[in-house]
């Protein structure tokens, strides 16, 4: 019998981080639907619910930077390890908190947590699996994102309504405790990076105004998503003339496509190179942009189909881009590099939807005003990601440089 191929048995290991993502982005979805269940057990008003769902993106920006001076001096299991204790920790105390003061506390060491696991996520799969696997390894544990999507919040929203907004939060915990354990036991020590960092390079940052980009290219390519992201829903019962109850079954849709679609798009890139494939996707992304956003009212199989397209392309964004920006650095500087990336994902989310939420107003009937324009809005965010793609990845998007290991 042979041996299983490199990329089977790198398999295992990647849907066990893709678990790790899938928790934690359970952990930041469900509390938006969980709101009018929080505001009313809790007392809440919109602007105080708003700073709970804001803490968490607050915090894991602010540990990204943080992450700079120190995510690349400690083996990568040991500190994944530590901020997914945090994280679990923190759930807890979401379904323990008594009051408002206390869930925001757990909100944002969540959040702290949340951030910089990502990071890690990301520079562990980029440390052990070859360039020329990569973006399909990345594309692998994004699977996590439309997961969350098609089971995680519906089954959080069920609990919910079974035992109260407590027992997602203590259910979600649990379920981390299980991953936690087999991290422990089934993920290698990951310290190469340890090894090839100099003296000198451990103390500088060694990062260049070219690498530099990558951020500002993550920054535009998230913003673009998140002026139109959050208000999906209210457009398309406001203005397309769905009803609340079509609306699960609209995302679980687009939840299913993405998660098909994910690993489809992660072998393009490692086929093509990430930075074509980022491009044509930023390209491919337009239309339905402005489609979605000019959308008169349409039966349910249109709806759906429209954003079937519109979230397979948009979410298929991040796998090229993450593959790209965690290419363009050593593993010594990976950790940190990936720490300020994930910060400006961060920032670019919660910027995004409030400067969308600034354009846009409510008529007196429900209809969304000014979507169109945050349409074409999105697209010109889209064009300028392009420009800054040309800027990192070279003249013509050009892939013949050899990525760093």
């Amino acid at each position: 019998m042979s041996a299983p191929s490199p990329a089977a048995r790198e398999r295992p290991l990647l849907w066990l981080l893709a678990a790790v993502q899938f928790t934690h982005v359970v952990d930041f979805m469900m509390l938006m639907p969980l709101g009018p269940l929080l505001m009313q057990r809790l007392g809440l008003s919109a602007t105080r619910f708003g700073a709970l769902v804001s803490a968490y993106t607050l915090a894991s920006a602010a540990m990204g930077v943080l992450g700079v001076f120190w995510l690349d001096r400690l083996e990568r299991k040991r500190t994944l390890l530590l901020l997914y204790a945090g994280f679990i920790a923190a759930t807890l105390l979401c379904g323990a908190a008594t009051g408002a003061t206390g869930l925001l506390i757990a909100r944002t060491v969540a959040g702290a947590c949340a951030g910089l696991m990502g990071a890690v996520v990301i520079a562990i799969v980029s440390d052990v699996v070859p360039a020329e696997r990569r973006g399909q390894a990345i594309g692998t544990v994004m699977t996590a994102y439309a997961l969350s999507a098609v089971a995680g919040v519906p089954l959080g929203l069920g609990l919910a309504n079974l035992g109260g907004w407590r027992s997602p939060f203590i259910a979600l915990a649990a379920v981390a405790g299980v991953v936690w354990f087999l991290l422990l036991r089934f993920l290698p020590r990951v310290d190469g990076h340890l090894s090839q960092a100099s003296g000198a390079g451990a103390s500088t940052p060694g990062l260049t105004p070219r690498l530099a980009l990558g951020w500002g290219l993550t920054f535009t390519v998230v913003f673009a998503s998140f002026l139109l992201i959050p208000y999906l829903g209210a457009f398309m019962v406001g203005n397309v003339g769905l009803s609340l109850t079509d609306l699960p079954w609209v995302y679980l849709a687009g939840g299913a496509a993405t998660f098909v679609s994910s690993r489809g798009i992660g072998r393009m890139a490692d086929r093509l190179g990430p930075a074509r494939v980022l491009a044509l996707l930023l390209v491919a992304t337009m239309g339905p942009h402005l489609l979605f956003t000019h959308l008169p009212p349409s039966p349910l199989p249109v709806v759906a189909l429209v954003f079937v397209l519109f979230m397979t392309l948009t979410s298929g964004r991040a796998i090229p881009t993450m593959a790209l920006v965690a290419s363009r650095v050593p593993p010594s500087l990976r950790g940190r590099y990936l720490a300020v990336n994930m910060a400006a994902s961060d920032g670019a989310s919660g910027l995004a939807a409030w400067m969308g939420g600034l354009v846009l107003s409510t008529a007196p009937d429900g209809t969304l005003l000014g979507f169109a324009r945050l349409g074409w809005l999105a697209v010109g965010v889209s064009a300028l990601a392009l420009g800054l793609l040309w800027s990192f990845a070279g003249r013509a998007v050009r892939l013949d440089v050899s990525p760093a290991p």
